[in-house]
């Protein structure tokens, strides 16, 4: 059973602002998350919004070689650590402690965005993203998507497209 897309405003997460500035055509989807879904935030998005889960990208914060990286793939899938690795020029990549993806990107766990981070990170997005004429991403908050191109996803981050999902 979907779940109806919430009435209140989606706010103005640092995502959204950074999308307003750069003038990037993009659309908002918020929606009610129901912390027990047990879906994930992602895979509960494509659900809610009624869109094809391929399209809808989870953001991850790593650690590659020490330097933290966000990996940018698609929710029905698992992010491939050596080949992040390799697509940064890196030797090994781990997830990174929850703490230390909050307190870089200024978001919480389920509500990462890639865009409007407190700090700038290396960003790599799965070269599936290419395949579609617009994505979702975290608007900055669980319960607000952002849809965009994946082109302009890659120009605002300044991200290395690259295969770094399996599915």
């Amino acid at each position: 059973m979907a779940k109806k897309a919430a009435k209140h405003s989606p706010g103005g997460t640092p995502a959204l602002v950074a999308l307003e500035a750069a003038g990037v055509a993009h659309t908002v989807h918020p929606y009610e998350h129901d912390p027990a879904s047990g879906l994930g935030y992602g895979l509960e998005a494509a659900e809610v919004l009624g869109v094809d889960p391929g399209r809808v990208f989870k953001t991850l914060v790593t650690s590659v070689d020490g330097a933290l990286t966000v990996a940018i793939v698609p929710v029905t899938g698992q992010l491939d650590l050596k080949a992040l690795a390799h697509a940064v020029g890196g030797k090994k990549a781990a997830l990174a402690e929850h703490a230390a993806a909050e307190r870089a990107t200024g978001y919480v766990v389920g509500g990462i965005s890639p865009l409007g981070q407190r700090q700038r990170l290396r960003m790599v997005v799965d070269a599936t993203s290419l395949g579609y004429p617009t994505v979702f991403v975290s608007g900055g908050r669980r319960g607000l998507d952002v849809e965009l191109s994946p082109g302009d996803l890659v120009r605002l981050t300044g991200a290395v497209v690259a295969p770094i999902a399996r599915t």
